[in-house]
């Protein structure tokens, strides 16, 4: 069953830009602070924290914002050290906020980490010039982002032991050696850090995997990545799961979300086998998909699990994704005791792909490392993830 992590039931998921805030923590709402609550400032919507400028700030709770406003005590060494922390544990653009700050002080807070350094009682103006530049930056990114083929597709299952994974491979490779002929690439990411097995599906024997990635810290970047990825024949790159099993929570949304962001850079269409498991970073992936693909099977346990997984989609509003069935090692025959219709009325949605079921000959091709169509050149399992492939490709609006 899928469930959300129980050590985090004290959190909540966070998706990434969208409708990225600007947060504010502050000690008291003075000046103009209170009347910006629930106003935009330089395009972006603000949050008002109030706490002690000792308190701690979880970095998790940044991880979808634009930026953070946050206020320094330069005659509390426990404060600017509070900010010190801070900036070095979150990626997110810092404001600091002090009053009258001195000229030393305010340098010493650069170096620090932050992006600007604002003067209290806050104003709007001074806060308005101190986001702009961010707002532009953003821009240019979502320009970027529109104009450029770097997509999410997520792979989720409705169960353990479906054969998402396997089916995930064999899409990946397929769809790899499709892009290489349009001059672009695809990564798939493992993000299952208990049971994934994707490199062995591939053939793949990587030394690196995703935790090398995790403890890169401000080391991460795309030569790294790259480094750390292991590449399939079909041109497919592979982040692995890591060697050894790791608990969900060892991950922060913050870790995965910018791995996840750096692999749309460099490679374009990046693939995500996500846990049987839900935690806050898988549905933050999620939230941030332009793809979901939930695999099932045409039978009633499969399907059951299935509606759960959708209802909890269903729960975290998030409705509006492109979220498509894949019924996985289908077969016929299995049409006497569950329709298409029945389908329909326990997910609440058609089914929109079907993969037929040849255990003998995706058991040859996981074996042997290679894609069903290298095994046989036709096969109704081969037709059927080409026709996949297809419908992935123009659902994320890729020309071929």
């Amino acid at each position: 069953m899928s469930v959300i992590n129980p050590n985090e039931t004290g959190k909540s998921w966070r998706t990434h830009r969208r409708e990225a805030t600007v947060q504010l923590y502050l000690s008291g709402a003075h000046g103009d602070a209170a009347e910006l609550v629930g106003t935009r400032i330089a395009g972006f919507p603000l949050a008002l924290n109030l706490l002690a400028d000792t308190d701690w700030i979880d970095p998790e709770e940044l991880a979808a914002a634009a930026a953070a406003v946050v206020q320094v005590d330069q005659g509390s060494p426990t404060s600017v050290m509070r900010f010190q922390k801070l900036a070095a544990a979150t990626k997110t653009r810092l404001i600091a906020a002090a009053y009258e700050p001195p000229l030393a002080f305010v340098r010493s807070l650069i170096r620090a980490g932050a992006h600007d350094v604002v003067p209290l009682p806050l104003e709007i103006t001074d806060l308005e010039a101190s986001l702009a530049p961010i707002r532009d930056e953003f821009a240019k990114q979502d320009q970027t982002s529109r104009i450029g083929t770097a997509k999410v597709v997520s792979v989720i299952k409705s169960m353990g032991g479906v054969g998402a994974t396997a089916l995930l491979t064999q899409l990946g490779i397929r769809f790899a050696q499709s892009e290489a002929k349009m001059g672009r690439e695809a990564c798939l990411i493992d993000l299952d850090v208990q049971f994934g097995d994707a490199a062995f599906q591939l053939g793949l024997k990587p030394s690196l995997s995703l935790v090398d990635l995790t403890e890169a810290g401000a080391r991460l970047d795309g030569e790294l990545l790259r480094a750390t990825t292991a590449e399939h024949r079909s041109g497919l790159k592979l982040v692995a799961s890591p060697p050894s099993m790791i608990p969900l929570e060892s991950l922060t949304s913050e870790q995965v979300i910018e791995i996840v962001e750096l692999a749309k850079r460099e490679f374009g269409t990046v693939f995500l086998d996500l846990p049987s498991n839900w935690t806050n970073w898988s549905l933050s992936l999620l939230a941030q998909s332009d793809l979901v693909l939930l695999v099932s099977e045409l039978r009633v346990a499969s399907l059951h699990r299935a509606r759960r997984q959708l209802e909890l989609i269903r729960s975290q509003e998030l409705e509006e994704l492109d979220l498509r069935i894949v019924i996985n090692r289908f077969e016929k025959g299995l049409l006497r005791t569950v329709r298409p219709s029945d389908v329909r009325s326990a997910l609440g949605k058609d089914i929109s792909y079907t993969i037929a079921n040849d255990h003998p000959l995706m058991r040859s091709a996981i074996d042997q490392g290679l894609s069903i169509a290298e095994i046989k050149r036709k096969s109704a399992i081969g037709k059927d993830i080409a026709e996949l492939d297809e419908g992935v490709a123009a659902a994320l609006g890729l020309r071929r």
